[in-house]
């Protein structure tokens, strides 16, 4: 991908850009710092107490799950291969009739504050969390990997740095400012931040909007049709022959493309209902009705966000050009924030930016006490302690884990700085969907399910998904691949949902059959399926 077409020109003001992000940056560290006041005990730090309502955590879901990949990932992707590019923004969307259909109110009323409290339940508890635990993390930086590229990508387009490392010591920052929110505020600071992050990305997204439709008369027809000359008149030959009102532009030239297509459709419809950093957002809520209701704002929100990704995209091509979308620092990234540019200047650019920085940095706080909260509860409480650990060492490993996620997920981000950040995160949801959903599904479900078929299906989702994207072209064998100057991908696809998943639910079957009932507690699954089905028993709000 070329960068020097934006060589010469500085798009916005870096002042105006850095001051505007430092502005968000000051107020949300102020709110986290209120809120860390009641973070007295492990409940408070982990799930805020259960104190947020539906409405809140609706919010909150939604500035969660609306990432860097949805605003710049999307809106590049749809305004460089059109139909195919909102593709993305329907699967992540239908995504969420499966969370709340199978997942949402079952998990409230079993768990208490990470996903491995719902699947050892039932099961033998040690090596099922242990199994859960390794299968959040992994998920956690896959996903993490992905806002750190985006941060790395608008960074260079806003602040006019070119060079890989420059762009590496602002992805620093960015990971260095998320170990602070996730040290001071824990769950209650970051659900804040992120309630204030996704109202600014809607309101952003959708002035956008107006603003795209006014400039059409409000006529959606003439921005598709203004769209398609753009790209037709591209310089790029590959670019030019594409029709992006149709399907095929990046996943129809052949038979592999069209089953990259499938296998990435079923990584992200599959994927959300085991996304560990959105299932821990059920316990923030005091009851079941409340995990429900959170989920309805949540799907209303962002299926109103995906809707204005569809003409900011084709907004995009047509009033930037594909061309100048490519050749920006930020490549395919950039689309969002140089339309911004375009329609209001150096303000609504920096205003936009802001957004974006903050939906990164609240993003990556929410992934982080995720992981953090996993590796704290499930690994040294419940495995290491054998259940004997005090809340206060609980909380006490929880910080020290942010801050060694949080500097892995600097390495990951500068090494995958420049990928398209919609498509990284695919690989995040192919993992969840194969590493977690089969567990989450069997064991809400399935009363025979045992610890075998448990561990068979997390560590053979798991294993196979990472096996399968190392030897596949998102790594090597391509000029796009993260590692662009080797060749080992002898997987064909990109994404290897369409493999993996279905493998992780038959994994699940084949184990539970294999390891038969010994040491399984009849009595349990009964208690289990009454708990998640009715609620009594489930954990209570704590009022201050």
């Amino acid at each position: 991908m070329s960068t020097n077409y934006l060589a010469a020109e500085t798009i916005g003001e870096p002042v105006a850009n850095i001051a505007i992000f430092a502005l968000f940056v000051a107020v949300t560290m102020i709110v986290v710092i209120r809120a860390s006041r009641h973070n007295n005990t492990a409940a408070d730090y982990f799930t805020g107490g259960r104190g947020f309502s539906g409405p809140q955590n609706g919010i909150a879901i939604a500035g969660d799950y609306l990432s860097a990949a949805s605003f710049l990932g999307i809106a590049g992707a749809i305004a460089v291969y059109g139909y195919d590019g909102f593709l993305y923004s329907i699967g992540f969307l239908v995504a969420w009739l499966v969370a709340l259909l199978l997942v949402a109110e079952m998990l409230r009323n079993t768990g208490k504050f990470t996903m491995a409290d719902v699947l050892s339940f039932r099961l033998r508890e040690r090596p099922v969390r242990t199994a859960a635990a390794l299968s959040t993390l992994t998920v956690s930086l896959f996903y993490l990997l992905a806002q750190m590229a985006g941060a790395g990508g608008l960074v260079a387009l806003l602040l006019d740095i070119d060079s890989k490392s420059g762009q590496s010591v602002v992805i620093a920052v960015v990971g260095l400012l998320m170990i602070v929110y996730v040290l001071v505020g824990g769950m209650k600071g970051t659900t804040w931040v992120q309630i204030i992050k996704a109202v600014l990305l809607i309101t952003g997204a959708a002035l956008m909007t107006v603003m795209v439709l006014a400039k059409y008369g409000f006529n959606f027809s003439d921005i598709l049709g203004s769209a398609q000359d753009a790209v037709s008149e591209s310089t790029n030959k590959a670019v030019a022959s594409r029709d992006v009102l149709a399907p095929g532009a990046q996943y129809g030239a052949n038979e592999t493309s069209k089953l990259n297509f499938v296998s990435l459709g079923l990584a992200l419809v599959l994927g959300t209902a085991g996304l560990p950093h959105v299932l821990m957002r059920f316990y923030t809520v005091p009851t079941a009705k409340e995990a429900r209701r959170s989920v309805v704002w949540a799907i209303g929100l962002i299926g109103a966000f995906y809707l204005f990704t569809l003409v900011l995209g084709y907004g995009a091509a047509a009033i930037v050009g594909p061309d100048r979308i490519l050749a920006s620092a930020g490549g395919q990234n950039s689309a969002a924030p140089l339309l911004a540019f375009e329609l209001g200047g150096v303000i609504l650019l920096g205003v936009i930016s802001a957004v974006a920085f903050a939906t990164i940095l609240a993003v990556v706080a929410g992934l982080t006490i995720t992981a953090s909260a996993s590796f704290a509860h499930d690994i040294y409480a419940s495995v290491i302690k054998r259940g004997n650990a005090d809340e206060s060492a609980q909380v006490r490993v929880s910080r020290i884990t942010a801050v060694v996620i949080g500097v892995m997920a600097i390495g990951l981000g500068i090494l995958a700085n420049g990928q398209n950040i919609a498509f990284l995160v695919a690989l995040a949801f192919a993992v969840a969907a194969a590493a977690n959903l089969p567990t989450i599904v069997y064991s809400l479900f399935w009363r025979r399910f045992n610890t075998t078929g448990a561990l068979w299906s997390m560590y053979g989702g798991l294993i196979s998904t990472i096996v399968l994207i190392v030897f596949s072209p998102a790594v090597s064998g391509t000029k796009t691949s993260m590692l662009p100057g080797s060749d080992f991908d002898w997987f064909p696809l990109s994404n290897p949902g369409i493999v993996s998943i279905p493998l992780a639910f038959v994994l699940g079957i084949v184990g539970t059959w294999l390891g038969g009932r010994r040491a399984e507690d009849p009595a349990k699954a009964v208690e289990m399926e009454v708990r998640s089905l009715t609620g009594v028993g489930a954990e209570q709000a704590i009022s201050h």
